[in-house]
């Protein structure tokens, strides 16, 4: 709800007491905002995404969770050079090897995994960027002003500046490249000075 009022505020229309998905508009805005967040989480943010994740087989079967919005199979792994894609069978998405064109797999598989949230569980940063994007798409659906529009853009972008900011700090990124079982200790100089 509070979401759905900053998107209306956005765009210059009075908030609501609850979301009566009735009104054109209030379901209109939060379709917007459920767009825009699966969007964003299928970018693969750190606090979404899970590498090396070991997946258990069911009868051969590994079954692939709602929630999944996209993964790939981990380095060095068995199946490395097939391919892998998700299909529904008897309303069960299972992971299906395209090479061998079978459900079924005889070794243990490890993803990295993007999982997709609920809007309420994500780092503030991330709910008022996914919130700010949504204003700029209801700005150029809704209420066609390019002013506004821009103005919005430009909101936008500091959100998503925090979000990187937010994906540096917390994720540890190494410029080497290093996976997550390594770790590299730059060149410190005061640790020269106490020799």
């Amino acid at each position: 709800l509070s979401a759905v009022n900053s998107i209306l505020g956005a765009i210059g229309q009075s908030p609501v007491t609850a979301l009566n998905f009735q009104n054109p508009e209030i379901a209109f805005v939060y379709n917007l905002l459920t767009e825009v967040n699966k969007d964003v989480q299928n970018e693969g943010w750190i606090f979404n995404v899970e590498k090396h994740l070991p997946v258990p087989r069911q009868n051969k079967r590994i079954i692939i969770p709602a929630n999944v919005l996209r993964y790939d199979l981990s380095e060095n792994q068995i199946y490395r050079s097939q391919d892998l894609v998700r299909r529904v069978q008897n309303n069960v998405v299972y992971l299906y090897d395209t090479v061998n064109h079978t459900y079924e797999f005889e070794n243990d598989v490890e993803l990295d995994v993007v999982y997709l949230w609920p809007f309420e569980d994500l780092p503030s940063a991330f709910k008022r960027y996914i919130v700010s994007k949504a204003s700029v798409r209801a700005a150029t659906q809704l209420v066609n002003n390019p002013q506004l529009a821009q103005l919005l853009q430009q909101q936008e972008a500091m959100n998503r500046a925090s979000c990187m900011e937010y994906e540096c700090n917390q994720g540890d990124h190494s410029y080497f490249g290093l996976g997550h079982t390594h770790t590299y200790q730059s060149y410190q100089p005061f640790r020269a000075l106490q020799r």
